[in-house]
């Protein structure tokens, strides 16, 4: 069941291209990543998917099981934003804030999802915490949960493991999986092939060369082992 289908997309700032003819489709279930050079438009396809910028051409449609606000985003962090001054509970449950609608407060039905949320995340006793004490791993697993209040369908992530170490990266993406195999839908912008691939049941590689298909098909493609290659020459 397509949950996003999109048509001879372009993207861009004042008029000016930045890609061009994107075309694909996201099925419920799908774990997509988003690869390709800096600079390619990456940030301003999620952006764009969040009717946050309008394209310069062509459609997006979205399917009769999405509906406004069902979307969890999951964007870059800022310095900014990782000084904030506020509560691990806190910040997970202004991912419902979008919802609240004239209330002026979160019922018991939304405080009690952030709470499983905190849990699924594993940070159930950090939850009293203030975010800007936490670990950058610590703070994304927030962020996570914030997102998973957002949606319980599909999250959109932009590079969701820049600056962790390793060990926390492996994490991360085991976590991403697991939400995965839970049954929502991933988004996911990342500068890691090999990660993709590994993770992944689609690719979508935009720059001078686009593609878009399953994780398998892009490996033996000619963008894709180019680029599984380049990445792994880069770290020896």
């Amino acid at each position: 069941m397509a949950l996003l289908t999109v048509k001879d997309l372009s993207l861009g700032y004042d008029g000016q291209a930045i890609a061009e003819h994107l075309n694909f489709i996201v099925n419920a279930g799908d774990y997509l990543c988003v690869v390709g050079e800096n600079g390619s438009g990456k940030t301003t396809l999620m952006k764009t998917l969040l009717h946050l910028q309008e394209p310069l051409h062509g459609e997006i449609l979205t399917g009769e099981e999405l509906k406004e606000g069902d979307i969890g985003y999951l964007p870059q962090q800022t310095l900014v934003q990782k000084d904030f001054p506020a509560s691990v509970e806190e910040i997970v449950l202004s991912g419902f804030q979008g919802r609240l609608g004239l209330r002026p407060f979160y019922n018991r039905s939304e405080k009690e999802l952030a709470k499983k949320n905190i849990e699924r995340m594993g940070i159930a006793h950090l939850s009293r915490r203030c975010y800007r004490e936490l670990s950058g791993g610590q703070q994304q697993r927030v962020l996570l949960a914030r997102a998973l209040c957002a949606t319980g369908k599909i999250l959109l992530l932009d590079e969701p493991v820049a600056g962790l170490d390793p060990m926390v990266t492996a994490e991360m993406y085991q976590l991403i999986k697991d939400l995965n195999k839970d049954g929502i839908t991933i988004i996911m912008i990342s500068h890691d092939i090999g990660a993709a691939v590994t993770y992944s049941s689609h690719i979508l590689h935009i720059g001078n060369t686009v593609f878009f298909g399953t994780t398998e098909e892009y490996v033996e493609s000619e963008v894709g082992r180019f680029f599984l290659t380049q990445q792994k020459g880069g770290l020896q």
